[in-house]
């Protein structure tokens, strides 16, 4: 399992870094509208797994949804004069006050299940975890100027870069010392020591963005990076509550070790939009 996980990254590294840095922003938010579709199906699949009618249509009309949002604001009109385009804002905000209304739903778990077990409830919770995240993505990669063209990319794959850290020291950490469960009716194998080991891992990402840019907030940087990992937890919590109520492992199974785009981005679902949120609160 481990081999095919790092052969899987290896593989996919390059084309997100590829993508991040070097596709124009239309290009690459054409191409978030097909990822993002595949995880709208297997939300699909989590959220009505003996139903391949409501699969196609929640996939259809997020991907509908996607492609509107794309031909209505073009790429190159989410910024204008230093500001984000109040739908971009909106769509986000909303993506930001679910993930507060998910942490009550996640720790009051299995009590929450009745709300949580609704199939016409689901296909909006699916709506919240996704499309703010596509938001903030391109909202983020759409940032730039004439000095600094890869701000953007740059700011996302921070995120990423957080997100990353988070998983892997929670993990390797959990799996030396782990003894006390974190939510163990939501995830078993998670533990408060791997929490805590991804929390401390992130701070390399910190140091990296202190060397990189020596005039930011030392503790500005320290509090937004441990803020966006806790949120990248709950991301990766929510994911497995959801599938615990449907009786799955995985999303999917397309991306070989990792499972399926939304078990690969769960993380980033929650992580991207309050990030984003405090981002442009606090630096634009």
């Amino acid at each position: 399992m481990l081999k095919q996980r790092i052969i899987t990254a290896a593989c996919l590294i390059p084309i997100v870094l590829g993508g991040l840095f070097y596709a124009p922003i239309d290009v690459f938010a054409w191409a978030l509208v097909a990822i993002f579709a595949i995880a709208a199906h297997e939300w699909g699949k989590i959220m009505s797994p003996d139903s391949k009618a409501n699969q196609l249509s929640f996939t259809l009309s997020f991907t509908l949804i996607l492609v509107v949002l794309n031909l209505l604001i073009p790429t190159n009109q989410i910024w204008f004069g230093g500001h984000l385009h109040p739908l971009y804002w909106i769509i986000i905000a909303i993506g930001a006050a679910w993930w507060l209304l998910s942490l009550l739903l996640v720790f009051t778990y299995p009590k929450s299940t009745k709300i949580l077990n609704n199939s016409i409830l689901q296909t909006a919770y699916g709506q919240l975890i996704l499309l703010p995240c596509y938001a903030a993505i391109v909202t983020l990669k759409s940032l730039g100027t004439i000095g600094t063209p890869h701000l953007g990319a740059v700011l996302v794959l921070m995120v990423m870069l957080v997100v990353w850290a988070a998983d892997s020291g929670a993990y390797f950490v959990g799996k030396a010392f782990g003894k006390h469960k974190l939510l163990p009716r939501v995830s078993p194998a998670k533990t408060i020591e791997g929490l805590l080991g991804g929390l401390a891992t992130t701070m390399i990402v910190v140091w990296i963005v202190m060397t990189i840019s020596p005039e930011q907030e030392l503790g500005l940087v320290a509090v937004v990076t441990l803020v966006v990992a806790l949120s990248s937890a709950l991301g990766d919590l929510v994911e497995s509550m959801f599938k615990r109520i449907a009786g799955v492992k995985d999303s999917g199974n397309i991306l070989p070790g990792h499972g399926g785009v939304l078990d690969r981005i769960d993380s980033l679902t929650a992580a991207l939009p309050v990030f984003t949120i405090i981002y442009l609160s606090f630096w634009m």
